[in-house]
């Protein structure tokens, strides 16, 4: 039996223990630093959308102005990748409400028609 020494790749803490399997085989490990700010994590990503780098890049490219489309081109992941990465993502900020423009809810209906109220 061969001893694999595990590192936790944000805070470089050994204190790492198993934490299960991913559906697809992939050997899952917790960090048990209570300071490190990412607990789960996994040695080898399958797919290029979940590596903590390339989510990063996503955020930095729509930061600087580039399209999804782009991102998703550059990056080599997929268009929906990156638009659930910049949903996720605390520092994209949404834009404010408009001020000004009523909402449906608060419009007025006007009467179409006054069938019988002359009458």
């Amino acid at each position: 039996m061969v001893y694999v020494p595990v590192q936790c790749p944000h805070c470089q803490s050994t204190e790492v223990i198993k934490a299960g399997k991913q559906a697809n085989g992939t050997q899952r490990y917790q960090c048990q630093n209570g300071q490190c700010a990412r607990r789960i994590f996994l040695l080898q990503y399958q797919d290029r959308g979940r590596i903590p780098e390339i989510r990063c890049q996503v955020v930095d490219m729509a930061l600087n102005g580039s399209g999804i489309r782009d991102t998703a081109r550059v990056l080599r992941i997929s268009p929906t990748t990156v638009i659930a990465v910049l949903k996720k993502s605390p520092h994209t900020s949404r834009r404010p409400p408009r001020v000004g423009t009523p909402s449906s809810s608060t419009r007025q209906r006007r009467s179409v028609g006054t069938r019988g109220q002359d009458r």
